[in-house]
């Protein structure tokens, strides 16, 4: 997902002992919370920060890609993109309404994303300046969301889980076009595999914070695990991560920009340098580059949109209406 170890998150909950022994008996049993079930609150505010914090990534990751699309440098290309930003938007559509199912309104989930009280993946406040950066965004940055998503389609809450099931198909497209616009890239002329490396190297490092803090900073991630919202840890996400990546970097000849990369044949995995999370709370501060961007674009969108919420709400009750006086005239 993008929601990043889950900023902000608060997990702590009341609930007598009984209560909650009796919620982790159907966890641990495997069974699917559904919005009507009894669940802890803490339960629930953990999804409803975490679904929203998804959703909002998906939205304002329609962006930096969405910038591109008239600009994209063939008309399959133009198409590939233009299917893909309207897929993240129906991303952002499946979650919202998974979170709605928690009690939390879209207003109110919008509103604390233009307030700031929410996040969004901080690797959207990066500057996409070069036709390589819409490849190394599909490659990396949902290469990494991927990793992150298909455990959620085993979550324990129902809606979340199936939600996920088709927004991992379509994350899966999107992950192989922007490899394939890598590749592309890297076997073409000098000047096109220079854009590719650079990409991979302005790219690689946000991409790797997109799994969140490192355990040891991960303050609600043990209970998450524990009621299966999450299935795997950050640090774990992360590598499996770094692990399918090196390879397919790789092959298209382009450099991983850490020079403390190393295979560890004990742990069989890759070992990687330090990530500089000074700049991830930085970013996640609002401090990016393309942060004020980002928000100033999601405000104008919401308010210019204000007047369509209204005409279907106002459609709505006009039907209800309709109906009702047609029943009693029955």
């Amino acid at each position: 997902m993008y929601a990043q170890g889950l900023i902000g998150a608060d997990a702590a909950t009341t609930e007598d002992a009984a209560f909650l022994e009796r919620f982790q008996a159907r966890i641990d049993a495997e069974e699917k919370i559904e919005p009507n079930d009894p669940m802890p609150a803490g339960y629930r505010k953990t999804l409803i920060r975490q679904i929203g914090q998804h959703a909002h990534s998906e939205i304002v990751g329609m962006l930096p890609e969405g910038n591109w699309i008239t600009r994209a440098p063939s008309l399959r290309r133009k198409a590939a993109l233009l299917a893909k930003v309207q897929d993240e938007g129906g991303h952002g559509l499946y979650l919202y309404a998974a979170a709605e199912t928690l009690g939390v309104t879209r207003d109110q989930m919008t509103e604390e994303l233009l307030s700031g009280k929410a996040k969004y993946s901080s690797i959207f406040n990066y500057p996409t300046p070069t036709w390589a950066d819409i490849g190394a965004i599909g490659w990396l940055v949902d290469g990494a969301a991927i990793m992150n998503q298909i455990p959620l389609c085993r979550c324990s809450y129902g809606p979340y889980a199936r939600a996920m099931i088709r927004v991992c198909k379509e994350e899966s497209f999107h992950q192989r076009q922007g490899y394939e616009i890598m590749m592309t890239l890297a076997r073409g002329a000098p000047a096109q595999k220079d854009m590719a490396q650079d990409a991979l190297n302005r790219w690689w490092w946000p991409s790797l914070v997109m799994f969140g803090p490192p355990d040891s900073d991960s303050v609600h991630g043990d209970q998450s695990m524990a009621w299966k919202i999450k299935r795997f840890t950050n640090d774990e996400l992360r590598r499996k991560f770094i692990n399918a990546t090196v390879p397919q970097a790789e092959f298209i000849d382009l450099t991983v920009p850490d020079p403390d990369l190393r295979w560890n044949d004990d742990t069989q995995s890759y070992e990687h340098g330090p990530i500089d999370w000074d700049e991830f709370w930085r970013v996640v501060k609002g401090h990016g580059q393309m942060n004020r961007d980002r928000i100033a674009a999601r405000r104008k969108a919401w308010e210019d949109g204000a007047w369509v919420r209204d005409a279907a709400v106002a459609h709505g009750e006009k039907r209800r209406t309709r109906h009702t006086a047609a029943l009693a005239a029955e």
